[in-house]
């Protein structure tokens, strides 16, 4: 009976066991929606951040990924990198241009037509999405015309699919057209699904909306009560799309170039080389994201040697002018490198102005400083006024007081003791004096004959 009542408790285990096992276990099915904001440049930093974030809704199984947007324009690569991205994902993906007064212009158009489903917020607005040149180079009108043809058909390849009107979204390419909330829920056919005021809103009215998807098969949303998972840049991202920005490259290389001449003017100085340094490497990285003007960065590179020049060639000003006239046009031309980004010109010129004057009045101080007799050492006794101890003569040496020292001390002419006399050369420890008053004297002479 032992052996009965000591696996007793073990078999009593074991089947409540397989009973847990085999009882059906609760299960929610509260569908989940991720929730992006992507505010800001379309660049590749954007891009990057897209395809995290429907790359976690694929692994996780969201019911819906929701891409808030808000932007002015970006780089039709990076556009076309988020479209494809978008494409490919396993859950629909919202795009929802808001909240109220945002816009999503130029690439942001192109992102909301190609869309499972388009929403808007009240009081914002779409469109705008002619291409512009981001090279800061000018193009021909045979070039421009094949850009707007090629972005026209990009364009009008994703309205078709998405059973959007056609029409307007390549009058958008082609003819720079923008469009209220209004305006593009009430063309026919709509350019987006419905009007939402936020995301809550939007999760109320997609419940139940069938959504074709891009290669034809449909689904059927189910919001109702969906869990909202946020998901952020992370911390790199969002500092890689700060510097990312024109202004702030444009900023980071006109200080970067300063600190290195500040540098170069006072030797030892560290701080303004080290931070000079740091900011010309964020700034080389952020124009490595951003397509460079090399012409705008020649012309900046170019004013500033001008500039530097300015100050050790007289040029009655010509080399400064035209150095600081080069240094605005080549900031005008780098900041033009995003489209539809403009260039800020009451930030621009004052910061180039700036920039010109610091150096010239820099430039000035250090080859003043370098024009100087030396304050320290044996050669800062030329040019000293001192007083004999003793009579000096051509062939009779004697002791003179300067600087608080006594000096050995020689003169092509008769000095009595007690005269002042001044030190015009030395020769070791031997200094050469002249009586003083001696060399205006020779100078009036001089006038005299």
């Amino acid at each position: 009976m032992a052996p009965v009542k000591a696996t007793a408790p073990i078999a009593v285990c074991l089947l409540s066991a397989v009973l847990l096992a085999q009882a059906p276990t609760e299960r929610t099915d509260r569908p989940t929606a991720i929730v992006a904001e992507l505010d800001g440049i379309i660049h590749p930093i954007a891009a990057e951040y897209v395809d995290e974030v429907i790359g976690q809704a694929d692994v996780s199984g969201a019911n819906v990924v929701v891409l808030v947007l808000r932007t002015p324009g970006g780089l039709l690569d990076s556009t076309q990198a988020i479209v494809s991205r978008m494409i490919t994902s396993r859950a629909p993906v919202v795009v929802f241009v808001g909240p109220a007064g945002a816009r999503a212009a130029s690439a942001g158009f192109i992102i909301t037509v190609a869309a499972d489903v388009a929403v808007m917020a009240p009081g914002t607005h779409i469109g705008a999405a002619h291409p512009v040149s981001g090279s800061g180079q000018p193009t021909d009108e045979t070039t421009a015309q094949k850009a707007t043809e090629d972005a026209a058909a990009y364009v009008r390849s994703l309205a078709e699919a998405r059973g959007r009107n056609v029409m307007l979204a390549a009058e958008a390419v082609t003819k720079s057209r923008a469009f209220t909330d209004t305006e593009a829920l009430g063309a026919s056919p709509p350019l987006i699904d419905f009007v939402a005021r936020d995301v809550d809103d939007l999760l109320r009215q997609l419940d139940g909306r069938t959504v074709r998807r891009f290669d034809g098969r449909t689904t059927m949303l189910r919001t109702a009560g969906a869990e909202v998972r946020r998901m952020d840049m992370t911390r790199r991202q969002r500092f890689l799309s700060a510097i990312a920005h024109p202004q702030i490259a444009y900023l980071l290389l006109t200080l970067g170039m300063l600190g290195l001449t500040v540098e170069v003017w006072n030797p030892g100085a560290i701080l303004p080389g080290v931070a000079g340094g740091l900011c010309l490497l964020l700034a080389f990285f952020a124009l490595q994201i951003l397509p460079v003007s090399t012409s705008g960065l020649l012309l900046m590179v170019f004013g500033l040697a001008l500039l530097i020049i300015e100050v050790k060639v007289p040029s009655f000003g010509v080399l400064g002018v035209g150095g600081t006239v080069s240094l605005i046009i080549g900031s005008v031309m780098i900041n033009r490198s995003v489209p539809d980004i403009g260039a800020n010109l009451t930030l621009l010129i004052p910061m180039a102005l700036a920039v010109a004057a610091i150096v010239l009045f820099l430039g000035r101080l250090a080859l003043g400083a370098q024009r100087q007799p030396p304050s320290t050492g044996v050669d800062a006794l030329i040019g000293q006024h001192g007083r004999t101890r003793s009579p000096i003569g051509p062939e009779m040496p004697g002791h003179i007081d300067v600087r608080g020292e006594i000096w050995r001390a020689v003169s092509a002419a008769a000095v009595a003791a007690g005269e002042p006399v001044r030190v015009t050369a030395i020769n070791g420890l031997t200094l050469t004096v002249e009586p003083e008053g001696a060399g205006t004297r020779e100078r009036e002479d001089e006038w005299k004959r």
